[in-house]
């Protein structure tokens, strides 16, 4: 069985450019628990922070990839265990998971096998994932007899669509690799895993830093409609094109060479 040492959270720096995230408690299959929650925290903020990074790859340690919120955070049976109490405890850890949505580059799930619930929604929470072929998907909340947390009725359905959500949430059904590749929950599945996410990494790295991050802020507020995503286009595209960056791209498109793009 593997043993939980070192560091709760591993942040190394694979290539120029790109961050890897590895979750590190093998031992309870990268289960959230307080202790990962906080360095989970602590290594998005030092990403965040990170003038270099252009995109985080995200994996586990072992051979799960998350097993989803640490049991102790559903059985509570404490006497001032209050609705209200609660729901100001969940929100916060809700968000704490949720946040590579709200990072200006682009996160990838590596998705190295089982994942579970909130994990799940952790992966979901990525912009891609690409899976291994052990990695399964699974949400059955209701089979703990809770209700789903951490946007589950909201990541699903904006996956896979509400149908299939219904599917997973209602039964508890367990998706393979190949099965979760053609429900549109991953985008592909390679082995390695890690290795085919970190060369996705690097080329997202390569790209334009600045039109990246835009497309990011775009992608996410393209649930307003066509006309919402049209008025941000047409400032954010000006924007792109008064950078070096463009030239950049134009010149080496010209010159029949690789850009070298310096976020300016």
């Amino acid at each position: 069985m593997a043993t939980d040492t070192g560091q709760p959270v591993l942040l190394t720096e694979p290539s120029p450019g790109v961050r890897l995230l590895t979750l590190n408690r093998p031992g309870i299959r990268n289960a959230m628990t307080a202790e990962l929650t906080a360095a989970w925290d602590e290594a998005l903020a030092t990403v965040r922070a990170d003038p270099d990074a252009r995109c985080l790859v995200v994996t586990g340690t072992g051979t799960s990839f998350c097993a989803g919120a640490d049991l102790s955070w559903l059985d509570q049976a404490e006497d001032d265990a209050t609705i209200d109490r609660l729901r100001e405890r969940m929100l916060p850890f809700y968000r704490s998971w949720l946040a590579p949505r709200e990072l200006r580059i682009p996160v990838i799930a590596a998705v190295n096998g089982p994942t579970v619930g909130a994990g799940v929604c952790l992966a979901l929470a990525c912009d891609l994932r690409v899976a291994g072929p052990s990695a399964r998907f699974s949400t059955p909340f209701v089979y703990l007899g809770t209700h789903g947390g951490m946007g589950a009725t909201w990541l699903l359905p904006e996956a896979i669509g509400v149908p299939r959500a219904r599917d997973m949430l209602f039964t508890g059904r367990e998706l393979s690799a190949q099965e979760a590749l053609s429900w549109g929950l991953v985008g592909e599945v390679a082995d390695p895993v890690l290795d085919r996410s970190l060369a996705l990494a690097a080329r997202i790295a390569a790209a334009g830093p600045i039109a990246v991050r835009l497309t990011k802020t775009g992608l996410a507020q393209s649930a307003a409609g066509l006309e919402a995503s049209l008025q941000w286009e047409a400032m954010a595209q000006p924007v792109t094109m008064t950078t070096a960056d463009i030239h950049e791209g134009i010149a080496a498109v010209r010159q029949g060479r690789s850009p070298r793009f310096s976020g300016r």
